[in-house]
């Protein structure tokens, strides 16, 4: 279903930028991660354009293990691979589990002394790192973290994590 909800919402978007008034109509899209969760058998099916899926599995213990779900590498939008169809996967995901979506705004944000992007990595490890804390905990951190990481730098980008622990 995630495939062709994406897959569908491609053709739309490329209908309607067609008569955005360019030779080429417009080059476009969105990236976005589309989750179903299957809570009587334990599964997630899950289809991404462009933005990962991250999976924190025994938060709090000493095996912790994060699981990251790739995406396929193109937007939903006209695209070079724009034939190429999204494809649904599944996961069998297990009691205690983190699943958290994001967009690329806060790994792509400028700041820290140096200026830099904060990055996936540095992400994936805060994130790991709290899981063992209740949601809103995570939150507050995470917002703390940005804040201070982008100290006087601007916001480049829109910056969304969706936390789902199950």
């Amino acid at each position: 279903m995630q495939d062709e909800i994406l897959n569908y919402t491609r053709s739309i978007i490329i209908n309607t930028l067609a008569n955005d008034g360019s030779a080429e109509g417009g080059k476009d899209g969105m990236d976005c991660s589309l989750l179903i969760f299957d809570y009587k058998s334990m599964n997630l099916n899950w289809c991404a354009a462009n933005n990962p899926v991250w999976i924190v599995r025994n938060a709090g213990q000493s095996n912790i293990e994060l699981i990251e779900l790739k995406p396929q590498k193109m937007p939903v939008g006209k695209h070079d691979r724009q034939n190429e169809p999204f494809i649904k996967q599944t996961i069998q995901l297990h009691q205690g589990d983190n699943i958290y979506t994001i967009t690329d705004g806060f790994p792509d944000q400028f700041g820290g002394e140096k200026g830099k992007k904060f990055m996936s990595k540095n992400l994936k490890e805060l994130l790991a790192s709290n899981a063992n804390l209740p949601m809103h905990e995570q939150k507050l951190l995470l917002k703390k973290t940005f804040k201070n990481w982008v100290g006087d730098f601007e916001q480049v980008d829109d910056v969304t994590i969706i936390g789902i622990k199950i």
